[in-house]
Formats: structure tokens, sequence, C-alpha cells
């Protein structure tokens, strides 16, 4: 079996948050898929203190990853080794690329198990007031400034046009410039939800506003996650 791990999206969240299960599937095996082998093992620590971490046996997983890197798992796998898949932050395979052992293990008639957790994406979506029914996820914008800048006025023209809610996403230490980029090229009276340290009993940070508003006021977003909605 694959179980399908969520990992926290704040380090403070509090573990009362996620289901007791999901201590049982890590407790359960010793081997996983993973984006990065030290927060891998921060969170294994956070759900399972008391699991020995050097029974742990680690298998990198990263966008980068094609099925011949990991035919050793893949071959502990057809043996019936169960495998966990871990994700960075919150659920595995939503900005995140797990997926490509999910569809193996699919075409491979290896048994699937999600668990649930938390989406930055969605928690950002459901606490923005915009439209939860249809919705497009468009991952980061281009990093050039004027492919960047494309974008976003596609993005706005798109929510005018179709009433669509535009996620995206950037990385934490450019958070600061796509904030400025956005107040820069979107018109005053478009929306923009920015959710930031979601999950964060302290810090987070949701927010919708118009751009005229935002103008007044900037957040410091710098090197914090966060996940940016336009919508109506």
């Amino acid at each position: 079996m694959l179980f399908l791990l969520p990992a926290y999206l704040s380090e403070n969240t509090s573990i009362n948050h996620f289901s007791p299960v999901l201590k049982d599937y890590i407790m359960q095996t010793d081997y996983l898929f993973v984006e990065n082998e030290k927060t891998a093992r921060k969170v294994v620590k956070f759900f399972a203190p008391e699991k020995k971490q050097s029974d742990l046996k680690l298998f990198l997983l990263d966008k980068y990853t094609e099925n011949a890197d990991i035919k050793e798992a893949q071959e502990l796998m057809l043996k019936g080794q169960d495998f966990g898949l871990l994700s960075e932050a919150g659920l595995p395979c939503i900005a995140d690329p797990g997926n490509l052992i999910v569809k193996w293990c699919h075409e491979k008639n290896i048994r699937v198990i999600p668990v649930s957790g938390p989406s930055s994406i969605i928690l950002a979506l459901i606490s923005s007031g915009f439209n939860g029914q249809e919705f497009s996820f468009n991952g980061y914008l281009p990093i050039d400034k004027g492919e960047k800048k494309k974008q976003i006025l596609h993005l706005e023209s798109l929510v005018q046009k179709t009433g669509y809610s535009q996620i995206f996403m950037e990385t934490p230490y450019r958070n600061n410039q796509l904030f400025e980029d956005l107040c820069k090229f979107l018109t005053p009276n478009t929306k923009l939800c920015i959710a930031a340290d979601i999950n964060d009993p302290e810090h987070e940070f949701i927010k919708t506003k118009t751009i005229k508003d935002w103008q007044k006021q900037k957040p410091e977003l710098h090197k914090i996650p966060a996940v940016f909605v336009l919508g109506k």
C-alpha cells in the first residue's frame, strides 16, 4: 500500500488538528518517499516522536525525479512493502511532485490510501470569500518581469470574464515583490486575498481587500509561506 501522508503547514500547529490514523500509518512503515530528508524527519518526529529515526528508509522524490531514480523503492513495493508519501507541507500531490509514484501505483494495482490533512490552497480559498465552486490553481507565476505582468493581467481578466477564483503562489523570499507587482498592475477595484502563515496559531494572516485598499497598508510577507487569490 501507499499511504498519502499530509504534513503540517506550520510547526506551531496543534497535533490535535490531525487524525490519529496519521500517526498509526507513520508507525506502520519505515519506508517513505520524501521531497527533503531533513524536513521529513522533522515531520515524522512531530507526529510520532517515539519512532526511531534510524529505522527510516527515505527515498528522494522531487520535481526532478523519474521512475528510474526510484527503481529500488518500486521493486520493494512490488514485493509487498508498504510505503508512505510524505509532503513537504500540506497534502501530497497538490503543488507537490508526488503524483509520479501515485500514478505508478495505479498502473501496478498497488492500493493508494489518502489521509486527510490541510491544503494551504484550499484553506486560502475557503477563507477568501471568493467563488469556491469554480476556481483554478495556477501554481507559481513566471520569474521574468514581462511574463509575470502578462500572467497577472491574464488572471485578472479571467476573474472578470468567468467569475472563477484564481489561486497562485510565490517562493516566500519573493512574496513582497509579487505584492508590489500585484498592486502595480491590477486595477484598483480588483479584490485580492492574501493568506499567510496558515494554521499558525499566533501569526496566521488572512485578509481580502481591493487593490486600492492594499496599497494603503502593505503587509510584510518576506520569507513567509503565503497563498494569493484573485476573485469577486
